[in-house]
């Protein structure tokens, strides 16, 4: 009799805790579903040889709980994402698995333009370029950061050159040049552009590389004119043009592109087609 009482009072208090606790579990944030997610060494040593299954899982995991925060949105339930979670959840699972490419993908476009912490997405490149090493993704990924975030337009030529190298795609060699004259290293452009003429295989790719090499070659010849000006006068000249009158140049090289070149407020050559081919109207 005592027992049946017992459980009649434990079926009751379940009674009772059973559906504010539903209520509860259906109305918590969505940032608590994301989980915890273990230290990298932990999940790493337990996971053993199924590391990449449960990597994967983890970035699954990232990408259904973002998905969820997104599709709150739409329904005007405004959760705030837990970032920090989900890079911790990214962080771990490429310590488990560096050659799962979701993880750099979604780290990439959720957390540079929306949060700005592009520092930490560069670290997770860095571990996957340092193992996906045929990849030209990743050095493509880390070139852009440095050059449109950091505007460190040295080290985004170094990684563009570098996805240019893997891909052979004309567009990587394109901004690989760019971003060398940008950060005032026309040699290094120019001896860039050399070496991907001479490998490649085909014509319509070895003649765009052609036409960036020989707007190089003209950027060097005005920006040594514009030093041996100031060197004579000791002063910037006031224009391009000052150079043919003080017969340091003959003429003013004509850019392949079919822009101006000019000087900005700071002395740099520039030119008024940015290195770009016109894009015809439709």
């Amino acid at each position: 009799m005592i027992w049946r009482l017992v459980f009649a009072a434990l079926v009751a208090a379940y009674c009772l805790l059973i559906v504010p606790f539903t209520v509860y579990l259906k109305d918590r944030p969505v940032v608590v579903k994301l989980g915890y997610s273990p230290h990298p060494q932990l999940l790493r040593a337990a996971s053993g040889e199924h590391r990449p299954t449960v990597a994967a899982l983890e970035v699954l995991r990232v990408l259904f709980y973002y998905g969820t925060t997104l599709q709150k949105a739409q329904e005007q339930v405004i959760v705030p994402p837990e970032y920090f979670n989900m890079y911790k959840a990214l962080q771990g699972a490429v310590h488990l698995d560096p050659y799962n490419m979701d993880a750099y993908y979604f780290a990439q476009a959720a957390f540079t333009w929306e949060l700005g912490r592009v520092a930490e997405v560069n670290h997770l490149l860095e571990i996957g370029m340092s193992k996906r090493t045929w990849d030209p993704s990743l050095p493509f990924y880390l070139g852009f950061n440095y050059a449109y975030f950091f505007k460190d337009y040295k080290k985004a030529a170094c990684y563009m050159q570098r996805a240019a190298e893997l891909s052979g795609n004309p567009l990587y060699a394109q901004l690989a040049a760019r971003y060398f004259y940008e950060s005032e290293q026309t040699v290094l452009g120019l001896a860039f552009l050399e070496t991907m003429i001479q490998s490649s295989r085909d014509k319509a790719v070895r003649k765009a590389y052609e036409i960036r090499r020989e707007a190089l070659q003209a950027v060097q010849s005005l920006e040594a004119a514009v030093a041996d000006y100031r060197l004579r006068f000791g002063t910037l000249p006031p224009t391009l043009a000052a150079l043919v009158k003080a017969k340091i140049l003959s003429k003013i090289p004509v850019d392949p592109y079919g822009g101006t070149f000019f000087l900005d407020a700071g002395g740099k050559v520039r030119t008024t087609s940015r290195f770009a081919v016109p894009v015809a109207e439709p």
